[in-house]
């Protein structure tokens, strides 16, 4: 007996709405037009340099030291940003308190906030003489002009992305589950990380990897607090326009180059633990 014959995998899905052929192209032509032609654009121009060329400037130490800055920095405070994130999006949801419209709003602050004016007000407030940054100062702690003033202005631009994400999940989270968890005599902790968590984490993931992806490519909330000190607080998107003025367009593409790898290949790690953790926890 002949086994069943598979239904085969339909390409074109049913829909109500009419157009997917129209849909599609123009779905293409804008994703190749406005983010693939560019990129090969980039990549183009810094093939010129070779790929001998090319190691030679990711191998430079200057250039090294600003992609560890960016990219070990970026990762930290993404993080950060989720972590606390999660839980200002709990908080935002799960409680009523007064003033709570006014906190959810004060969330999507950095979006609005021009970056130069961000990283002015950041630099002002963690500097020696200023607010909490004289503060630190008495413990010793220096935060701005240091790396550390970089992972907090990538916290401060990553944060609403990581609220943003994972709160709209929290609201459809039925709190019956919950209680039905603890009247099975699950504690707060077991509920928490077997109930709550696990439908989640794939928004977790995703805010992190915008964060992440937000603070890689940041400039303008970073030069002011940064100190912009070659192999200390240097970032590679301040070295990209420095090779830039200097007339080194060959330098910057490669550089501009090193990030879009790196970068590719660390979202594209993130996106296969968000698609597996989706099929581990059976949300698909």
């Amino acid at each position: 007996m002949e086994p069943p014959l598979r239904p085969r995998r339909r390409f074109r899905q049913p829909s109500v709405l009419p157009g997917f052929g129209l849909t599609l192209g123009y779905t293409l032509t804008c994703l190749g037009l406005i983010v693939l032609l560019p990129l090969a654009a980039l990549v183009v121009r810094a093939s010129g340099l070779g790929l001998s060329g090319i190691w030679e400037v990711a191998t430079d130490p200057r250039v090294a030291s600003a992609l560890r800055v960016s990219f070990g920095v970026s990762a930290l405070a993404a993080l950060t940003a989720s972590i606390f994130g999660f839980l200002i999006a709990w908080v935002l949801t799960r409680y009523e308190f007064p003033g709570r419209r006014i906190v959810d709003a004060v969330v999507d602050l950095p979006f609005a906030l021009p970056t130069a004016v961000a990283g002015i007000a950041l630099a002002s407030l963690y500097a020696p003489n200023g607010l909490v940054g004289a503060q630190l100062a008495k413990l010793g702690i220096e935060a701005a002009y240091t790396p550390v003033g970089i992972y907090i202005a990538m916290v401060f631009i990553g944060l609403p992305f990581a609220v943003r994400t994972v709160q709209p999940l929290i609201v459809e989270i039925d709190r019956e589950i919950e209680e039905a968890s603890a009247t099975l005599g699950a504690g707060r902790l077991h509920t928490l990380t077997r109930v709550v968590l696990p439908p989640l984490i794939p928004a977790v993931l995703t805010g992190f990897a915008l964060a992440f992806a937000r603070g890689v490519g940041e400039y303008g909330s970073i030069i002011f607090i940064a100190g912009n000190l070659p192999y200390v607080s240097e970032i590679a998107p301040l070295l990209i326009v420095i090779k830039l003025s200097e007339f080194d367009y060959g330098g910057a593409c490669a550089i501009a180059t090193i990030m879009l790898g790196i970068s590719f290949v660390t979202l594209l790690a993130i996106n296969l633990i968000q698609a597996w953790s989706r099929r581990r926890f059976g949300y698909v």
